[in-house]
C-alpha cells in the first residue's frame, strides 16, 4: 500500500493511469467504489489511443463491476481479456500478469470452480512464463496449490499421497520466501490455503484449525479494507471444522465473529450456517430466527441480480459520450475554424461508429428476445395441448363408466317401469326404486371422484406429514417437517396446488439427490405462505441444468399461476434449496 501510495506522488495527475491508480488505492483502502472517479475513467478510456493506458483501464473498470452489487460476470471477465490481449500482443509482463491474476478469481470461485479447470491449467502455465519478481513467483506459487487441490479429487488413489507431498513442498518453499521479503498479505493467503488443504485432503483437522488462526493473527495486523473478505473465509473455515467436530458452541462463535464482518454476497450462506448449528444445539427459535435471516438475505440478492444492470450500464456510457462532447465545444470555441471542422469531422466519425455498434448490439438483444418468446410460446402450447389431451381422456372415461355402467343399470331400470305399465310383476315398484337408488349413488361416486383425496380430509399439514413419514420408514432418506404459524386450513384448491408441487420437488430428491436427509420448512405470515425445501444431496448448478429433465418448469408454471415466486440455490456438494413465496388472500 505505501509502494501505491508513492507511485501516485510520481505520476502525473492529468493522465488515465493516475486516475486508475488512485481509484485502486482508494478501493483497497476504504471499499468505496467512488462513481463519480470511474466515470471520468470511462470518459478518458473512449477518447484516449495509448493502449498501455487504455490496459490499465480495463483491469479498473473490471475491478469496478467486479465488485458492484448487481455485477454482471461477463462484464469484468471482457475488461480483463482486453486488457490481456494487448499484454500479449506488446509483450508486456505487467499486463499480462495482472489480467491473469483477476481472471484466476473466476477459476477458484466455488460456483464456477469445474468449468474452468481446462482454462485454469492453461492461464498457470502463461502465467508461469512471465513471473518478474519474487511477488509473481509467490502469486504463482499460491495459485498453482490452489489449483492442484481443485484436481486431487479426479486423481487416481497410488497417485494421491504423492500429490500431497509435492503441495507440502510447495507450501514451504514459498512461504519461507513470502516471509523472508515480508509479503504480509501473501503470507496469510498461503498459510489460509495450506489450512483448506490440511481439511480436505489430510482430514488433520486440528492442524486445519491451528493454520487458520495463524493466519487471522497475520491478517489483523492489515489496516485496510480488501483483508475483511480473508477475515470472513477465515471465521467460516474454523467455523466448519468445528461443526464437523460436533462442537457446536464454538463452531456458533466463530460464525457470529463472520457475520460481524459478511458482505451481502456471504450473508445466505452464513445465516444457513447458523441455522444448522441452532438446529444442532435445539435451539428452535434461533432456527426460524435465521431461517427468515437468510431467506430475507436471498430474496434480497435475487432481487440485485434480477435488476436492470445492463441498461444502467449503457446509461452510463451514453451520459459519458454527452460529457465527452460538451467538453469538445468548449474547447473549439479557442480554436480555428479548421481545427474545429476537423474536430465536428471526427466527432461525427466516432458517434457514427459508436452508433452503429449499438444498433447491431440492439438487435441482436431483440433477435435474442424473440427467439427466448417463441421457445416460451412452443412450450405453453405444448402444456395446453397435454392438458387439453387429459381433459379429452378424462371425459372418455367418464363417458364409458356412465355407458357401460350406468346404462345397463338404467335399461334395467326401464324394463322395471315396463312390468310396472303391464302389471307383471307386484315387486316392480319395490325394485325399481331399488335400483334408482343405486343409479344415484353411482352418479354422485364419478361426480366426486375427481375432488377425493389426501387433501380433501386430511388438509396440507397433515398430508406432508403423512408422505413424508411413508418416506422416512424406508430408512433411505431422513424426512423433517417444519411448521410455523398452520393453525388454520388454506382454500381447498391452494392446499392441493402446493401439496402436489412439495410432491414433486420430493420426488426430484428421491430421483436425483442421492440426499440422506431433508427438510420441509412451511411458514405462513399474515400475507404470504413461505415453502423451504432442503437437502444434503450433491446439488447442481443452478443455472446451467435443464429444468424441463426434472419437472421444475412445470412447477414453475404452476407457482407463477398462484402469483408466487419460486427460487434454486443449489452448490455442487452442498446440497440444494428451494425457496416459494405464495401471497395469501385477505
Amino acid at each position: 500500500m505505501k509502494e501505491l501510495k508513492t507511485s501516485l506522488t510520481e505520476l502525473d495527475t492529468t493522465t488515465l493511469a493516475y486516475k486508475a491508480i488512485l481509484w485502486q488505492f482508494h478501493f483497497l483502502n476504504t471499499g468505496e467504489l467512488n462513481d463519480e472517479l470511474i466515470a471520468k475513467i470511462e470518459l478518458d478510456t473512449i477518447k484516449i489511443k495509448d493502449q498501455f493506458q487504455k490496459s490499465i483501464s480495463y483491469l479498473t473498470l473490471g475491478d469496478y463491476y467486479l465488485h458492484q452489487k448487481n455485477k454482471i460476470d461477463s462484464i469484468p471477465i471482457k475488461l480483463y481479456t482486453f486488457a490481456l490481449r494487448y499484454g500479449e500482443k506488446n509483450n508486456d509482463k505487467i499486463i499480462i500478469t495482472e489480467s491473469l491474476k483477476r481472471l484466476f478469481l473466476y477459476y477458484i470461485s466455488p460456483s464456477t470452480r469445474n468449468y474452468y479447470l481446462e482454462s485454469f491449467e492453461r492461464d498457470l502455465k502463461t502465467y508461469g512464463n512471465y513471473l518478474y519478481d519474487t511477488h509473481e513467483y509467490l502469486e504463482n506459487a499460491y495459485y498453482t496449490i490452489f489449483y492442484k487441490i481443485a484436481v486431487y479429487d479426479s486423481l487416481k488413489e497410488e497417485e494421491k499421497l504423492s500429490y500431497r507431498v509435492s503441495i507440502d513442498d510447495l507450501f514451504f518453499e514459498s512461504i519461507k520466501e513470502s516471509k523472508k521479503v515480508k509479503e504480509q498479505f501473501l503470507t496469510g493467503k498461503l498459510i489460509q490455503l495450506f489450512g483448506v488443504k490440511s481439511f480436505h485432503l489430510d482430514k488433520n483437522y486440528k492442524q486445519a484449525d491451528s493454520l487458520y488462526q495463524e493466519a487471522i493473527r497475520v491478517y489483523e495486523g492489515i489496516p485496510y479494507f480488501f483483508v475483511k473478505a480473508k477475515l470472513y473465509g477465515l471465521y467460516m473455515n474454523r467455523g466448519s471444522t468445528f461443526h464437523s467436530q460436533g462442537d457446536y458452541v464454538k463452531s456458533k462463535e466463530l460464525l457470529h465473529k463472520a457475520a460481524k464482518v459478511v458482505t451481502q454476497d456471504n450473508e445466505v450462506s452464513v445465516n444457513r450456517w447458523l441455522r444448522d448449528v441452532c438446529y444442532a444445539l435445539g435451539e428452535i427459535d434461533s432456527v426460524h430466527y435465521y431461517s427468515e435471516k437468510r431467506f430475507k438475505a436471498y430474496k434480497e440478492l435475487e432481487t440485485i441480480k434480477h435488476s436492470k444492470a445492463v441498461s444502467e450500464l449503457e446509461k452510463k456510457y451514453k451520459n459519458a459520450e454527452l460529457r465527452a462532447e460538451k467538453a469538445t465545444i468548449n474547447t473549439q470555441l479557442y480554436v480555428s475554424l479548421f481545427l474545429l471542422a476537423l474536430v465536428i469531422i471526427s466527432a461525427y466519425l466516432l458517434q457514427k461508429n459508436t452508433r452503429k455498434k449499438q444498433l447491431l448490439a440492439e438487435q441482436a438483444k431483440d433477435l435474442e428476445a424473440q427467439k427466448v418468446a417463441t421457445l416460451l410460446k412452443e412450450q405453453e402450447l405444448a402444456s395446453i395441448d397435454a392438458m387439453i389431451e387429459g381433459q379429452e381422456k378424462e371425459r372418455k372415461r367418464i363417458a364409458e363408466d356412465l355407458h357401460d355402467d350406468l346404462g345397463a343399470l338404467m335399461a334395467t331400470v326401464k324394463l322395471h317401469f315396463d312390468n310396472i305399465e303391464t302389471a307383471q310383476n307386484e315387486d316392480a315398484v319395490q325394485k325399481t326404486s331399488s335400483l334408482l337408488d343405486e343409479a344415484y349413488s353411482k352418479i354422485r361416486t364419478i361426480a366426486h371422484a375427481k375432488n377425493a383425496g389426501v387433501i380433501a380430509n386430511e388438509g396440507l399439514l397433515v398430508a406432508v406429514k403423512n408422505m413424508t413419514s411413508k418416506i422416512s420408514s424406508a430408512n433411505k432418506i431422513d424426512m423433517e417437517v417444519i411448521a410455523h404459524g398452520l393453525e388454520n386450513r388454506l382454500e381447498n384448491s391452494l392446499e392441493l396446488s402446493l401439496f402436489r408441487t412439495i410432491q414433486e420437488l420430493i420426488a426430484n430428491i428421491i430421483k436425483h439427490a442421492e440426499a440422506t436427509k431433508a427438510t420441509i420448512q412451511l411458514t405462513q405470515f399474515e400475507e404470504s405462505l413461505n415453502i423451504i425445501v432442503e437437502d444434503n444431496g450433491k446439488g447442481f448448478h443452478a443455472n446451467t441444468i435443464k429444468e424441463t429433465g426434472i419437472g421444475l418448469d412445470n412447477i414453475k408454471k404452476r407457482i407463477k399461476h398462484l402469483n408466487g415466486t419460486f427460487s434454486i440455490d443449489s452448490t455442487l456438494g452442498r446440497g440444494t434449496t428451494i425457496l416459494i413465496d405464495i401471497p395469501l388472500k385477505s
